[in-house]
């Protein structure tokens, strides 16, 4: 399998779902826009309580889906009955993240056993008008025989 080709629908269904639980995603207004082996998109739409001071998306917002879509293109090719952790990344800010939607997209570059390498793009989408606004990379932890559970509080 190659990343970006097609997987079954039971994996897509294990990542909306475990999407679903993420509270912050809800709280961000965050949804899913592709799932495929290695390979995730996340949409997040621009509304003002999203921004910073000068009227651009916040980094917390851009940062925050792109950790997600590079994770959930990491579970995408891990065993079932297993969960993902983040365990290190770096996004670098290229330009004013504007537009109708941010655009995170999250691909696995080299997928291991126990950590998994992932490349981070996002791009801010206004109309035809797309725009690279911020790059990374990203380290995942697969949590073998570890299933995802809500957060105890």
């Amino acid at each position: 399998m190659q990343v970006g080709d097609p997987i079954s629908e039971e994996v897509i269904i294990r990542a909306r779902e475990s999407f679903a639980r993420q509270g912050l995603m809800a709280h961000l207004g965050a949804e899913i826009a592709e799932v495929r082996a290695g390979l995730v998109t996340l949409r997040l739409p621009f509304r003002p309580e999203l921004t910073q001071q000068h009227g651009y998306f916040h980094a917390g917002g851009t940062s925050a889906i792109a950790d997600s879509a590079g994770g959930y293109a990491g579970f995408t090719l891990f065993p079932e009955g297993s969960s993902v952790l983040t365990v290190e990344f770096k996004l670098n800010l290229i330009s004013p993240a504007q537009g109708d939607y941010l655009e995170a997209v999250g691909r696995v570059i080299k997928n291991g056993r126990t950590l998994t390498i992932c490349q981070l793009d996002v791009w801010g989408v206004d109309g035809e008008r797309r725009k690279h606004v911020a790059t990374g990379m990203q380290t995942l932890i697969c949590l073998h025989d570890t299933p995802d559970l809500p957060a105890s509080r």
